[in-house]
């Protein structure tokens, strides 16, 4: 697995990267035409399997941009089930939901000095 972190700049109008630990480097007038180029070059170093991509921009003028090749896989849920996982994952998650709905209704009892959205007056 390949991880690939690159800081982008805009100078002039076009968008510069350069690798955070390393020498890759790329330049484009679109951070989607910067991109493209970075996973390409990423693909280039490392093809060993899927790729994942961030985009955190921080200022106008600059961004972070992620390249993971080869990552694990995402796992989806279907019907509550693990698609690839076991069951503790399942089971877990109505402990959640039902924390979740406890704080949900301790919320719901706040005091608004004796006034409520389903008064009449």
């Amino acid at each position: 697995m390949g991880v690939f972190t690159f800081v982008l700049r805009n100078s002039g109008g076009d968008w510069f990267a350069k690798q955070h630990s390393g020498d890759i480097e790329a330049s484009a007038d679109s951070t989607f035409a910067l991109q493209r180029k970075l996973i390409q070059a990423a693909l280039a170093v490392d093809s060993s399997g899927g790729v994942q991509s961030s985009y955190s921009p921080v200022s106008p003028t600059s961004a972070v941009f992620q390249v993971i090749v080869g990552g694990a896989a995402v796992v989806a849920r279907v019907g509550g089930a693990a698609a690839a996982g076991g069951a503790a994952p399942a089971e877990a998650a109505p402990a959640a939901e039902k924390k979740k709905e406890e704080k949900v209704e301790e919320s719901d009892e706040e005091d608004y000095g004796g006034l409520s959205l389903f008064d009449d007056e």
